[in-house]
């Protein structure tokens, strides 16, 4: 499953949110970058929208180096992102350790930090923080959804949601505040950013997407739930553009710190 509760890594999906993940990232991180893009390494890297967004943001010639478990996106990914040089390299993100990360001056990553256990977000900072780069990771889900017009199960959806996503250990809405304090261990700085998927009538067709999958994570979570009698009356606001969510997600960008002046 994504962050969102709609089964994840699909072209369809991806394509259906990269706007509102493109509207949604914080523009500040690749301020702070610039100098860092040499080599990008672009963990779990789907179609490359990440890439498509960050890379003119970013000044000079640039090799990214795209991971992901899945050989169909990386096919998709490795013609799309506008970079001078793009590699892919197949790989689960469990086993990437720092040797393959070497020569790489930018890790970054999208809807990734959320899905980690804290061993594997662990395992993850203490390799980055071995090349010594910056890391960027985008789109965290944060726990939080606002629904207008409010509904009296709102809470308990959102409430079950979460728990799902911290099955089996996942971090899920945690996941950005135990980043931060990981990479703070390891000599970063970090800075987080409110990253908010802004969904109205102009997203109807996202915004379906994303209620059939948060309402059915929820009742998975907690079958108690009155999942299609919700599902149902919100679907029909959403087509009358009486409805508005915003979907709250965090930005994390972790900077190493400049060694001390003796």
């Amino acid at each position: 499953m994504s962050t969102t509760g709609v089964p994840a890594f699909t072209p369809e999906w991806l394509a259906l949110r990269e706007n509102a993940d493109a509207e949604a990232r914080a523009t500040e991180p690749p301020t702070l970058l610039y100098g860092h893009g040499r080599v990008v390494a672009d963990l779990g890297c789907g179609t490359g929208a990440l890439g498509r967004w960050l890379a003119p943001r970013l000044p000079g010639p640039q090799r990214w180096v795209l991971f992901d478990r899945d050989q169909a996106l990386l096919d998709l990914a490795r013609d799309a992102v506008p970079a001078a040089e793009v590699v892919t390299r197949r790989l689960d993100l469990a086993s990437l350790r720092a040797a393959g990360l070497r020569e790489v001056t930018l890790v970054v990553a999208s809807a990734l930090l959320d899905l980690l256990t804290r061993t594997e977000l662990e395992t993850l900072a203490g390799a980055v923080a071995v090349t010594g780069c910056p890391a960027l990771f985008s789109l965290s889900v944060s726990g939080r959804v606002d629904l207008s017009p409010a509904d009296p199960l709102d809470r308990a959806f959102s409430e079950a949601f979460n728990a799902h996503q911290r099955r089996g250990g996942r971090l899920g809405p945690d996941a950005a505040g135990f980043a931060a304090t990981a990479f703070g261990h390891l000599g970063y700085g970090v800075r987080t950013y409110p990253s908010p998927w802004r969904l109205g009538r102009g997203e109807a067709e996202l915004t379906r997407a994303w209620l059939r999958g948060w309402v059915g994570a929820a009742v998975d979570q907690d079958p108690s739930l009155p999942g299609a009698e919700y599902l149902a009356r919100r679907l029909e606001e959403c087509s009358r553009g009486r409805l508005a969510a915003v979907v709250h997600h965090t930005d994390l960008l972790a900077l190493p710190r400049p060694p001390e002046v003796r």
